[in-house]
């Protein structure tokens, strides 16, 4: 049964409220710890116990971190590394063009310098070059360097690794492994066909640490110290949150840590980074997601790929406020490159229709550095698997978004196997793809058939998942504070969404290009604050607008909003339903 009735939305979705069982969970946590029932909650919602409350919500590294020498070949990656650093040998670091890439690159190159080595620092051009080492880059690296370390990338690059003659290369990843590893001196990858899966949650960057820690334990050993690690959680948090890795794990640990270093301003990069996105309060992962990720990310979207990477390693203030500006105003040309694709391709994807397992669009000059985006919102819109792919000289570069419960990554794995793409793969949830135009149709045909036996399209209308209830008077920022410590939150870790039942509207108004400010109440003198965005991009924001005094339910999040120094409660809107 829909959430108090609410079969379809103004946004066209179904509310789902929590299960009996965890209202009966909630109801037990109540009982048995002093925390807010809103608390209880979102953490019987993650299945915590009333044990296990106290220490979930102060997760902590000691305890969660993974030993790294569980993964295969770590010791022999940390021993190369270090004794590349003792013989002043020449290194270059190979990294992926995205944030958890480029987070990864950093992490390496802060490292070396703080041992006092320099190392080279090699991103591909997203378009020239594409996802991944190539035959090309690592041949001409291996003239100059004895070690190539590839983060976030080369699990499936046998013929780049094979071409590094000269040199011993690392991989640290976590893409899906093939069933033949390449010939590296180490692979170190949780996600590896011969790995338990124990730490497949965990994204490059969190694999770089772990490497990291290993190298430190070397170095004690011989009565060494190496650089402070809990001073680089700042850019494992960031990788971990833009990558979508899912909040579970030593990775909530990570991030709350993270967000901690990260307040103190102490990466110049970062500090700058938060000035041009005019972040004026401390970091959260929403910030993480929304704000800096897609900065970084959009030098490797549309720009020189190497911007992000450089701005999280360099330690001059000048240099990361130039970087900072121009990653900006690259991230300004990508919305536009970005609104561009995604109206073509949502009118193509309509008209295909969005019944299917798969949903896809494709385009002549479609920019690769935006169809992840694009894609991302067909998902959304179709709440099916979207792959976005734009063609050029005969090729597609494409890439591809998953729904929770549908693996893309293996199916896109499999087409590569099968001779259909050029070249493919990723994670569950995201993929990327290399075809051929006049193999584009079949391509799809194949993969739609592959999410079909997985059950893509049997997915009903989107679904909206709340949390509980909640009335203006009971949203106070202590409470919001206490829900946080239930975070961080993310993928596989939603922030909790709460139904504020029967409300007026008091006030609506449009505020920028696309977005609604609100004040509702409950007609008992309690009032509060939201702001939905992009709520004029759908029907929410002119039905809200021209209410008519009619009463609503209203579905969001909590936010603490600080404005000339005062906090108060405001509600991210994201759907409403007459009342």
């Amino acid at each position: 049964m829909a959430y108090l009735g609410v079969e379809t939305s103004l946004t066209g979705r179904r509310w789902v409220g929590p299960g009996v069982d965890v209202e009966r969970a909630a109801e037990v946590l109540a009982q048995r710890t002093d925390l807010p029932e809103p608390v209880c909650q979102v953490l019987a919602r993650r299945g915590v116990a009333p044990p296990e409350a106290d220490a979930f919500l102060a997760p902590s590294i000691r305890d969660l971190l993974p030993d790294p020498r569980s993964l295969k070949d770590m010791e022999s990656a940390a021993r190369r590394f270090l004794s590349a650093l003792d013989g002043r040998q020449r290194i270059a670091v190979f990294a992926d063009y995205d944030v958890d890439g480029g987070s990864s690159a950093a992490l390496l190159l802060v490292w070396l310098r703080d041992m006092g080595h320099n190392a080279t620092l090699y991103v591909p051009d997203r378009i020239d070059e594409g996802y991944g080492p190539n035959e090309e880059a690592m041949a001409a690296l291996a003239t100059d360097h004895d070690l190539i370390v590839c983060v976030d990338c080369g699990t499936l690059s046998h013929g780049p690794i094979a071409a590094a003659r000269g040199a011993d290369v690392i991989v640290l990843d976590h893409h899906l492994g093939g069933e033949v590893l390449p010939d590296a001196l180490a692979v170190v990858n949780p996600n590896r066909q011969d790995e338990d899966g124990a730490s497949a949650h965990l994204c490059a960057a969190a694999v770089v640490f772990l490497m990291l820690v290993e190298a430190g334990r070397h170095l004690r050993e011989s009565d060494r110290k190496g650089p402070d690690l809990m001073g680089l959680l700042d850019l494992v948090a960031l990788a971990t949150v833009a990558d979508v890795a899912p909040l579970i794990g030593v990775n909530r640990a990570f991030v709350r840590q993270g967000l901690r270093i990260m307040a103190q301003r102490a990466r110049v990069g970062l500090a700058a980074l938060a000035d041009v996105a005019r972040m004026d309060t401390a970091p959260t992962s929403y910030h993480l997601g929304f704000l800096l990720g897609p900065r970084i990310n959009a030098g490797g979207r549309i720009g020189q790929a190497d911007l992000g990477a450089r701005l999280l390693a360099t330690n001059d203030p000048h240099e990361a406020a130039a970087l900072a500006e121009r990653l900006d105003a690259l991230n300004t040309d990508r919305r536009d490159v970005e609104a561009s694709v995604r109206a073509a391709a949502l009118a193509q994807a309509e008209e295909r229709g969005f019944d299917a397992p798969l949903v896809w669009a494709s385009g002549p000059g479609w920019h690769p550095g935006v169809v992840g985006i694009v894609a991302a919102r067909l998902k959304e819109a179709s709440n099916r698997p979207a792959v976005v792919i734009g063609v050029e000289d005969g090729i597609g570069k494409g890439s591809g978004r998953s729904v929770s419960g549908i693996d893309l990554g293996a199916p896109i794995q499999r087409l590569a196997a099968e001779g259909l793409l050029i070249k493919g793969g990723g994670h569950k949830m995201a993929a990327g793809l290399t075809v051929a135009e006049d193999k584009l149709d079949a391509a799809m045909a194949r993969l739609g058939e592959l999410l079909a036996k997985q059950g893509a399209h049997l997915a009903g209308p989107s679904e909206l998942a709340v949390t509980g209830l909640l009335m203006p008077g009971a949203a106070t920022v202590e409470l919001v504070e206490k829900i946080e410590e239930a975070g961080p939150f993310g993928a596989a870790a939603p922030a909790p969404r709460f139904v504020f039942s029967d409300m007026q509207i008091r006030f609506a108004k449009r505020v920028g290009e696309n977005h609604l400010k609100v004040t509702f109440g409950d007609g008992l003198g309690a009032t509060m604050d939201a702001i939905a965005f992009g709520a004029y991009d759908g029907p929410l924001g002119p039905a809200m607008e021209n209410h008519g005094g009619a009463r609503f339910h209203l579905a969001g999040r909590l936010d603490i909003n600080t404005w000339r120094g005062k906090r108060s409660v405001q509600l991210r809107l994201e759907d409403a339903s007459a009342a």
